[in-house]
């Protein structure tokens, strides 16, 4: 009973801090240059995921359900870009590292939702791989535009529920002692460590995060790629496992890159430096929402297609335009 009354905070007031300072890299020196190639790394994946989204909005060849999924990732990538770089260089290039309360809040909320809907994107795509491979006959039956919509809204939905209720919880706590936060961002655990009330509902919220946001969609994506791996071992021809496989190429690099700097940091917690682990973080959260357009572009059939197309397209408008000028 004490776990809710602690977490509903009746009849109970807060010291909420006026601003956190967010600590960042310790005794790095001439550290401002890699915010700066932060930068230049944010620059590529707003290009990259616009020029996605661009060509999946306008080559109508590209309406299969899994461009659904394809179209809301450039999307989230570039969100969540936006949401933690500018904000990085405003606090560390420009050393405004005082955060007001309520602004850290939101940043958080903007930083952990866009990371979640990465994961939960992987879990789409996987699924459409599964079916495509596993069920090919039934694979217009079971991935259609309706399935695929109702998907990603249930994602988006869940997560902003799971990421609120973590804020809601932040709020119930009181800071009266430090308030330097040791990240790069707005970290949750970071944040609520520093409580001096109880802290159990939000340590709660933690632990759970990570398994419902990460743990349960990694496990979900390996085991369909080793029943994947399982029934292409069936199939009579190399040459069919082969062409098979190459369909899946494409999303197990988006997996590998999400989840490996994640992985080697969570394993590894306890022997990285507070340094390392920021570099860690920092990279795995710009560099996939960078090299996800990139990979999709060069593995994908359709995509390079169709970008040759609309290329070709142009180019012929501008001649016919040069015409018209010269007539």
């Amino acid at each position: 009973m004490e776990f809710f009354n602690s977490a509903l905070g009746k009849n109970i007031s807060f010291v909420r801090p006026a601003y956190f300072i967010i600590s960042g890299f310790i005794g790095i020196p001439n550290i401002k240059f890699y915010y700066v190639f932060l930068f230049f790394v944010y620059v590529v994946s707003v290009l990259g995921n616009t020029a996605v989204m661009a060509v999946i909005y306008l080559d109508h060849n590209l309406r299969a359900p899994k461009y659904i999924v394809v179209f809301n990732l450039a999307f989230v990538d570039l969100f969540g870009s936006t949401a933690l770089v500018p904000k990085l260089l405003d606090i560390f290039l420009f050393d405004h590292r005082y955060i007001p309360y309520n602004d850290c809040l939101t940043f958080f909320f903007f930083c952990y939702t866009s990371l979640s809907m990465q994961t939960l994107n992987l879990v789409g795509l996987c699924y459409d791989r599964l079916i495509a491979i596993i069920f090919p006959l039934h694979y217009q039956l079971k991935v259609t535009h309706r399935f695929m919509f109702s998907l990603i809204a249930s994602f988006w939905v869940f997560v902003i529920f799971v990421v609120l209720i973590a804020v809601g919880l932040l709020t119930r706590l009181s800071f009266c002692k430090s308030v330097l936060i040791n990240s790069y961002f707005c970290d949750h655990g970071q944040i609520f460590r520093l409580a001096c009330n109880d802290i159990s509902p939000s340590l709660a919220i933690g632990m759970s995060l990570p398994v419902l946001l990460l743990w349960i969609p990694l496990m979900f994506i390996l085991f369909s790629y080793l029943y994947i791996a399982y029934a292409l071992s069936k199939v009579a021809t190399v040459q069919e496992r082969v062409k098979a496989f190459k369909t899946c190429t494409a999303h197990l690099s988006l997996v590998a890159i999400y989840f490996i700097p994640i992985l080697i940091t969570f394993t590894m917690a306890s022997k990285i430096h507070p340094n390392g682990r920021i570099i860690n973080l920092s990279l795995s959260s710009v560099f996939p929402p960078m090299l996800n357009p990139i990979i999709y572009v060069l593995q994908t059939q359709e995509i390079k297609e169709s970008v040759k197309k609309l290329f070709k397209i142009r180019k012929q408008h501008k001649i016919m335009a040069k015409k018209v000028n010269i007539k």
